[in-house]
């Protein structure tokens, strides 16, 4: 799950960044309204969360921008220290998920975004089924017929990406910008999305999984249940 901190406060952005990456978030961020808007432009996240008092611009600007693009399902939750109820309006209204109010406990801030996440891809429910196979994200279990599978943490990532996307063609430049995030830049080709993936795929047919990640010649990959 890749997420974007969109906050000009240094400490509180590696604050949160830090904390959000020991619960195996992937995290990106971005200190001003020009420096967010390519991001999400050019990214997809599973969530964003948005300051509104920003560097260039305002950060219910960038949420109109992201409403009104074909990344508009993509989840927000704005980060303020403005506790107005005026705001709170005007950012629910404009299609923000979810307003925390600054000082927040990073305890509660992961509460809301799993609560959004769940939301967006398992309507509503702790784990998510495609087939047999069922991933409780919460603890970042496997069970496939009934028996835990045991996963690498990327072989894990790459799993869950897949069962949030059944059907979906995957670009492998989108899969490894999502799991990897921008450590993605420093390498030279894609060797370690396919090792990663084959190791997956072997293990997903040793256990019985029903669904199959197809490789697709010459565009990516694709999540299938046979």
């Amino acid at each position: 799950m890749k997420i974007l901190i969109v906050e000009d406060e240094p400490h509180l952005r590696e604050l949160t960044r830090k904390s959000l990456e020991k619960e195996r978030y992937v995290v990106e961020t971005a200190d001003d309204f020009r420096s967010a808007l390519l991001k999400m432009e050019d990214y997809e996240y599973d969530c964003i969360l948005l300051d509104l008092m920003l560097p260039g611009g305002s950060g219910f600007s960038l949420l109109k921008s992201l409403k009104e693009s074909d990344r508009r399902e993509t989840p927000v939750i704005i980060l303020s220290a403005r506790d107005a109820i005026e705001d709170k309006v005007e950012g629910l209204d404009l299609g923000a998920d979810d307003y925390l109010s600054k000082p927040f406990h990073m305890a509660e801030l992961s509460a809301r975004i799993k609560s959004v996440l769940r939301r967006k891809h398992r309507a509503g429910n702790a784990a998510l089924e495609v087939g047999n196979v069922t991933v409780y994200p919460d603890d970042f279990r496997v069970v496939v017929g009934g028996k835990e599978l045991e996963l690498g943490r990327k072989e894990y990532d790459i799993l869950l990406y897949f069962m949030n996307r059944l059907g979906r063609l995957v670009d492998k430049h989108a899969l490894a910008e999502s799991i990897w995030g921008d450590h993605f830049d420093q390498v030279d080709n894609y060797d370690f999305i396919y090792a990663q993936i084959k190791n997956l795929r072997r293990k997903l047919k040793e256990a019985g999984a029903t669904p199959e990640i197809r490789a697709v010649y010459g565009f990516g990959y694709k999540m299938l249940i046979e």
